[in-house]
């Protein structure tokens, strides 16, 4: 309401002294005729003292200094009172919000991970001292500038792709090639986010001596096991009708290991490999060759379907890209019943393009699907081994698509299939008659 002022007893006081005041002011000027002079001073002189309360007010307001309000009557103690409230309040707010960040300061400086916090833009507005040791950066040298100005080129690379972005591991730390580092972008509030810095020197060690052993296990049972195979191969089953079940359990395990130990070998020189030798690759004829690979395995049991749906080709390791594809049709052969349908398709998406093999199989209990790329991971062991599985096809193929900046994706559903599919991205795709970096176009 427009008199709601009235109901306040500091307006009701200020209003009451000012009637007073001009009424007092009339009468004065009364007996010499001069009442409309009197009260014009009176307002003036009150025009005057407001302005006076309003510069003290002004100056208290400004001082840095924390002293009550200036003492006044009526409506200006009022004000007063009100705005001091209102500062004591802010300044408790203040308090607590500069101990709060303090405390989240103190937090973040004594993570052992590195944590910049970066703009939209890049910039470096705040790092923690492990950042600080592990990237070379310093306060307040390196405040406001861009964060791929001191990176490595793989992660300047890695950082300038479009978000999500999946952690980058094992890079060199700007000051020693010899510590490795991981890397992770967080996005937050608005067009911010973290880089969290981790020393995993240690992880890297471990992980070698792990590649090392298993490379050198793999390559010590090799011979033995090529010996033993031999032998067996020698003893025939009509020669000892009695052994002869024992002699086809026997080759089937010997046959088993040493698949389980050539496909720990090549996940050794993946793992190992640096520098792919790469070239155009056909996907017409990829796809053909793949179909003629499945239809010899499934040996009339299954209906093969090829889709073409996009006309470019990928550029990258041969070898390597077949055997993965290869591998996906051969899981789809075993593990889809006879009469089932394999599809083949290569098609383009919006960040590029993907090999699919879609199956009509069994399909995978949703819980399983984040970890059948790991090493020996089943999800059921006893049809793994019906089917000649090893449990490291799926790795070989995630290991093979790193090596190529892809990804896999599986989707499934029990009972009706799966589908496994190979993303890559654009910067790995050849419309026809282009040509790759270091391609023979003559």
């Amino acid at each position: 309401m427009p008199l709601d002022f009235l109901q306040s007893h500091a307006w009701q006081v200020s209003l009451g002294r000012f009637v007073i005041l001009l009424l007092v002011a009339a009468a004065i000027g009364l007996p010499w005729n001069a009442s409309f002079i009197t009260v014009f001073a009176a307002l003036l002189g009150y025009s005057v003292w407001s302005l006076v309360n309003l510069y003290r007010l002004q100056h208290w307001l400004q001082s840095r200094r924390r002293r009550p309000p200036p003492e006044d009557r009526g409506v200006w103690s009022d004000v007063s009172d009100v705005m001091w409230r209102k500062l004591h309040a802010e300044r408790s707010r203040k308090r607590r919000l500069v101990a709060l960040l303090r405390a989240f300061r103190e937090a973040a400086t004594a993570l052992p991970d590195g944590v910049v916090v970066l703009s939209g833009g890049r910039g470096v507005l705040w790092f923690n001292a492990a950042a600080s040791r592990l990237l070379g950066l310093a306060a307040p040298r390196d405040r406001g500038r861009r964060i791929d100005e001191f990176l490595p080129v793989a992660v300047r690379q890695w950082i300038a792709q479009p978000p999500p972005l999946d952690p980058l591991t094992d890079i060199g730390a700007p000051a020693d090639e010899a510590q490795r580092l991981s890397f992770r972008l967080i996005p937050y509030a608005r067009d911010q986010s973290l880089l969290v810095v981790r020393d995993v020197t240690a992880l890297m060690r471990l992980e070698q001596v792990r590649r090392d052993f298993v490379a050198n296990v793999s390559h010590e049972l090799r011979t033995p096991l090529t010996v033993l195979h031999g032998y067996l191969d020698m003893l025939e089953p009509e020669d000892a009708p009695q052994l002869a079940p024992i002699l086809g359990d026997l080759r089937a395990q010997s046959r088993r290991m040493t698949q389980i130990v050539e496909d720990l070998l090549t996940l050794s020189r993946l793992e190992a490999q640096q520098q792919l030798p790469e070239e155009r690759i056909v996907m017409r004829s990829l796809l053909n060759t793949l179909r003629r690979e499945g239809e010899a395995l499934s040996q009339g049991r299954h209906a093969f379907v090829v889709e073409l749906a996009s006309e470019r080709d990928l550029y990258g390791a041969t070898d390597y890209l077949h055997s993965a594809f290869s591998n996906l049709v051969t899981n789809a052969v075993r593990y889809t019943p006879a009469g089932g349908r394999i599809s083949l398709r290569w098609e383009d998406t919006a960040e590029g393009a993907r090999f699919a093999v879609s199956d009509t199989g069994y399909g995978i209990p949703a819980e399983h699907l984040p970890r059948l790329s790991e090493r020996f991971y089943r999800v059921s062991a006893s049809r793994s081994r019906e089917t000649g599985g090893t449990g490291l096809g799926l790795a070989i193929v995630k290991h093979v698509l790193q090596l190529h900046q892809a990804r896999l994706e599986i989707a499934s559903v029990v009972g009706s299939g799966s589908t496994f599919a190979c993303a890559f991205g654009a910067a790995r795709l050849l419309a026809p008659g282009d040509t790759g970096p270091g391609l023979d176009t003559a």
